[in-house]
């Protein structure tokens, strides 16, 4: 974490990328201009209190990248239809048999790999036994 933020920050010049270099070819890749913002926040330890500000730093970012390029970040209407397409969802992410989907692939391809996720979980959840 601390030389992904170092990396951002300062990157490889062509020079130094040149001078570690094997084949010359292979150089332009390896360049990285550096002078990327990043973050990194260290906690004691993840508290309730720590999470609230943590989700309030990421909600004030969304907030402003939104009023810089002109979009609603909290859109109520957005936030109804997502709520009008999770009636669809949640049954199926619920069902204990696989129900044909007829979303779009990405949504569908999202709803498979959790349902074999959660069907993973239940059988290792089945084999433990547990302590009378």
């Amino acid at each position: 974490m601390f030389a992904q933020a170092e990396a951002l920050a300062f990157g490889k010049t062509s020079e130094e990328v040149k001078a570690e270099a094997r084949r010359p070819r292979s150089c332009r890749h390896r360049v990285f201009e550096g002078n990327r913002p990043s973050n990194v926040i260290l906690a004691d330890r993840l508290t309730p209190e720590v999470l609230g500000k943590l989700i309030a730093l990421y909600e004030h970012s969304v907030f402003t990248q939104g009023v810089i390029w002109n979009i609603d970040s909290f859109d109520q209407w957005g936030v109804e239809l997502g709520k009008v397409l999770a009636q669809r969802i949640i049954p199926e992410l619920e069902g204990a048999t696989a129900s044909k989907l007829k979303h779009d692939s990405s949504t569908n391809t999202l709803i498979r790999r959790y349902r074999k996720l959660k069907g993973v979980q239940m059988r290792n959840l089945v084999a433990v036994k547990l302590p009378r």
